[in-house]
């Protein structure tokens, strides 16, 4: 049986690969218990890691900080990708007041830290690495550890041992301030669904109008020279004469008084396109599509993007309404409704809303390509292209303070994934993956990544909270909580912030990725995801950034 003992607490791959999936196994399963409603998910696999690694199932310890980092990156690019094409637009409908409030959190961390130095005398180096421990933040860790050993040129492993001592309670405190912001202010997830169907209407770019022409002055003009007159985003997709019969509209079309007009513009220019073309009428979809026997049929459908060689080009590359005498009224690209013009780039997964007689509007579905089995097909070469970019850019320093400041293994990976997720098809690069291939991709990087941190963690960690480190879990527990209760509450009650998007603050201002987790669970929508990465890499850097400057006050 001595080969069985060896698999359990030996070495070599075998024994890597089984305690990394029994410990991702048990911590899954202990995940699906929930308590009064509450279940902390995949941080169990946390936990799980920390008991094996106290009983003797260790990993050799390259082996294990490859696994967690390689896993970090999994589960952070992962993220980029998915919000990366709406990244930029969520900034400006709110981004600033994000970062502001991620920022303060971390502010309120440092003050925290430094009081409690003052009050308990534990040395500042200590302090700082409980603080990078109770916010989950390793490149703080590290920069901390330098800082430290440069300044005074000695290794000072109590720095380490704050940090792992703070860490599981930290991963722990910031799910708990998520659940108390939610109790203190009476979130209420129904109301909160409701506000955020009310937020993605406002953001969704596309109003459809159904408009009487009665602007006798520009009678008999084109609706391209009209399109000059008024400098609005807009298109006619139909026209409705009035003898009853309906034609696709185009830029050389001509509008008489009393046609009706079937207008798709954004919500902000409703108005004015209104009033320049004249008074809204009721018209229902089923009029819309009604034509005369005379007439082919007109219809309206929503085709895929699946062909690769038309990710990158744009709607006049293509000629389609030349050639097929179609008109695309909107392009639905990450659920956001977009007025297609001339210069618009196309990417694989956008769906293009097109308007025409049966057989060209088949045809177009031909050319694009409208085929879900193209879209399954993994796009290994983007990911793993956007990695090593994403390494490169982790490893450039920024700052020098007296040690390099760096984005690291999580921040980088994270603003590739971003700027390819939003400009790839600009370089023809296929950044669509279907949501299952990316929440496989997210949640397998996820497991990794707490299996190895808690694994780690666990040689030791009971000796070390019995010989006194205990009141460093304490004070851990305060840095965590306090800032997050704080931000939060004002959060949700002077800034009226979604508690979805309040989720993902909170996990991205203490760059932690399994409380994100568990916010993306509760939520079950990818609002937390697109806050935390809004966040993530501003707070990425000021967490390096205020752990050095207190290591150079303690030296």
């Amino acid at each position: 049986m001595d080969w069985l003992y060896t698999l359990f607490v030996g070495e070599g791959i075998a024994h890597t690969v089984l305690v990394l999936s029994l410990v991702i196994t048990v911590g899954i399963l202990l995940g699906k218990i929930k308590i009064h409603g509450i279940s902390l998910g995949v941080t169990w696999i946390l936990f799980v890691g920390i008991a094996a690694g106290h009983f003797g199932m260790s990993i050799d310890h390259d082996t294990l900080h490859f696994i967690k980092e390689f896993g970090l990156i999994l589960f952070v690019y992962s993220i980029g990708l998915q919000v990366g094409p709406g990244f930029f637009s969520s900034f400006k409908d709110g981004g600033v007041k994000l970062v502001a409030c991620a920022a303060t959190v971390v502010l309120l961390g440092a003050i925290t830290t430094y009081i409690i130095h003052l009050v308990t005398d534990t040395p500042l180096p200590t302090m700082v690495g409980i603080m990078s421990g109770a916010v989950t933040n390793t490149p703080g860790l590290g920069a901390a550890q330098q800082a430290y050993a440069d300044a005074t040129g000695i290794n000072d492993s109590s720095v380490a041992l704050g940090y792992a001592v703070a860490y599981p309670l930290g991963v722990v405190g910031i799910i708990l301030s998520m659940i108390a912001v939610r109790f203190i202010t009476r979130v209420n997830y129904v109301d909160e669904n409701k506000a955020l169907q009310a937020i993605s209407s406002e953001r969704n770019f596309a109003e459809r109008l159904s408009i009487e022409f009665t602007n006798s002055t520009l009678e008999n003009h084109s609706i391209a020279h009209m399109r000059e007159l008024i400098n609005r985003s807009f298109v006619i997709s139909r026209i409705m004469h009035q003898d009853g019969t309906i034609a696709i509209a185009d830029g050389n079309s001509i509008i008489k008084t009393g046609d009706k007009l079937r207008v798709i513009c954004s919500s902000e220019d409703s108005e004015a396109i209104m009033a320049f073309f004249g008074q809204p009428v009721e018209i229902s979809e089923k009029d819309w599509g009604a034509v005369p026997h005379n007439q082919k049929e007109l219809v309206s459908r929503r085709i895929i993007i699946t062909k690769p060689s038309i990710n990158g080009k744009k709607l006049s590359d293509l000629s389609l309404r030349t050639r097929y005498g179609i008109n695309i009224t909107r392009i639905n690209r990450a659920g956001i409704d977009l007025i297609p013009y001339q210069g618009m780039e196309l990417q694989m997964g956008d769906k293009v809303m097109v308007v025409g007689h049966l057989k060209d509007v088949e045809s177009v579905a031909d050319v694009l390509g409208n085929s879900l089995k193209k879209l399954r097909e993994p796009q290994l070469l983007t990911i793993f292209l956007g990695v090593a970019l994403g390494v490169l850019l982790g490893s450039v320093p920024l700052m020098n303070i007296p040690q390099p400041v760096k984005l690291g293994l999580a921040g980088g990976p994270l603003i590739v994934a971003i700027l390819i997720g939003r400009f790839g098809p600009h370089f023809h690069l296929v950044t669509y993956t279907t949501m299952s291939a990316n929440l496989m991709l997210r949640e397998v990087g996820l497991a990794l990544f707490l299996a190895g941190v808690g694994i780690g963690a666990g040689d030791g960690f009971v000796e070390s909270i019995v010989g006194g480190g205990y009141r460093w879990i304490g004070y851990g527990f305060i840095i965590t909580v306090v800032p997050l209760i704080i931000v939060g509450l004002v959060a949700r009650w002077r800034l009226k912030m979604n508690y979805y998007t309040l989720m993902g603050l909170i996990a991205g201002s203490t760059t932690d990725p399994p409380a994100l987790g568990y916010a993306n669970t509760a939520a079950g929508n990818d609002m937390p995801a697109v806050s935390y990465a809004t966040v993530y890499p501003v707070v990425m850097f000021l967490r390096v950034l205020v752990a050095q400057t207190l290591i150079l006050i303690a030296a």
